[in-house]
This record gives C-alpha cells, sequence and structure tokens, in this order.
C-alpha cells in the first residue's frame, strides 16, 4: 500500500488519473533546515527527509484497516525549477513572480524533481514499521518557454497560480499555454515522474 508523503493536489491528481490505491497525508518536515547547495542533490534531499519523517512517526497515524498489515511505501516529492544556475521555488510574492517569468520568457530551464521511496512492511499490532529498502532518485526535464508579451505574464501572475508552484509556473494549470514544449518526462512536471514510480513501485 502507498502513502503519499505529500499535501501536492497536482500529485494526488498523477496518482489518481493512474489508478494507483494510495492515501495522501502531508510530511511535517521542515525545509529550510536542509543547506544543500546543489540544486539536483536538495530537491533529492528534500524528497527523502519527507518520505523518512513520516516513516518515523507512522505508528502514531491512524491508518486505514488496509494499511495496517503487510508491506506498506511511502512516496517523498521535492521539485525544484533551476534557471540559469539559479534555483527557483513558489515565488514569494506576485512581484518577485513577474521578474522571474520575464527573465525565463523565450528561454528554457531544468524541473528536477527528487523522489523517495521507502519499502517496509508495517504491523499495526506492534505499531512497528520495518524498513526493507529505500530508493533514491532525481529525475530531470528541460522546460522550454514561449516569448511572453509583458501583459501576458502579469495577466497570468495575476491569477496567483504561479505563486504556488515551483518555478512559478504550473504545467497542468493556466501556465500550460505558455510552455512551448518539454524534454523528458512530461509528468516530473508536474511534480512526480509516473515512469519512475511504476518502475520502483511494482519491481
Amino acid at each position: 500500500m502507498l502513502i503519499l508523503a505529500s499535501a501536492s493536489k497536482s500529485r494526488k491528481k498523477l496518482l489518481e488519473n493512474c489508478q494507483i490505491e494510495f492515501i495522501q497525508i502531508s510530511s511535517d518536515f521542515d525545509e529550510t533546515t536542509i543547506q544543500e547547495k546543489n540544486i539536483f542533490n536538495l530537491a533529492l534531499e528534500l524528497s527523502f527527509q519527507k518520505a523518512n519523517s513520516l516513516s518515523e512517526k507512522i505508528q502514531t497515524i491512524s491508518l486505514p484497516v488496509e494499511f495496517n498489515f503487510g508491506s506498506l511505501e511511502i512516496l517523498g516529492c521535492d521539485s525544484i525549477f533551476e534557471f540559469k544556475g539559479e534555483a527557483y521555488g513558489k515565488p514569494s510574492n506576485k512581484e518577485e513572480a513577474i521578474i522571474r517569468w520575464k527573465k525565463m520568457s523565450g528561454e528554457f530551464g531544468f524541473l528536477h524533481t527528487g523522489h523517495t521511496l521507502i519499502v517496509g512492511s508495517f504491523d499495526s499490532t506492534s505499531k512497528n514499521f520495518k524498513i526493507t529498502e529505500i530508493i533514491k532518485e532525481t529525475v530531470s526535464s528541460k522546460v522550454y518557454f514561449s516569448k511572453l508579451e509583458d501583459w501576458e505574464i502579469k495577466s497570468y501572475v495575476d491569477t496567483n497560480e504561479p505563486l504556488y508552484c515551483a518555478g512559478g509556473f504550473a504545467l497542468e494549470g493556466i501556465g500550460g499555454k505558455y510552455i512551448e514544449k518539454i524534454e523528458g518526462c512530461f509528468s516530473n512536471v508536474m511534480g512526480l515522474s509516473l515512469p519512475w514510480l511504476r518502475e520502483n513501485l511494482y519491481r
């Protein structure tokens, strides 16, 4: 059984669309405690910490009956957009989002999503979660943006969508029309590489 250690609506939707049975429990890990400078490694470390923090308190969580015995997988993910060597998380305000989009217009960047799958077995009687394997990998996709007019950028930012997304854009949302093409995994840009999950969840 799979637990998604994330509050992300887009990741939840991806799993639902693929008819993967899971429950969603947000991780309360404090991301500001990680000081890793390498963007690629940062995404991976954050994904691990999210999954690991949930695994450490799994015995205190009231799980559905079907999760009480047998195999249990905890999935942690974290996405960071890299633009010309700089990490772009969620913009802190509209002004920052506009500045970023003016830079990204007509350019490309890389969306890195760290994936961690903690595999184990859970016994609700003993409240013991025994970890048997930890699978970690960062998947990267190259994202090309259309050349936008200033009014288009302002119009998009005024929707507030960019304020809730790594890099300030949502492929599956309004921002999708401003993305020219993607090289690499499509779903990875939405926060979860489904091919990676299939390969590692069912192996």
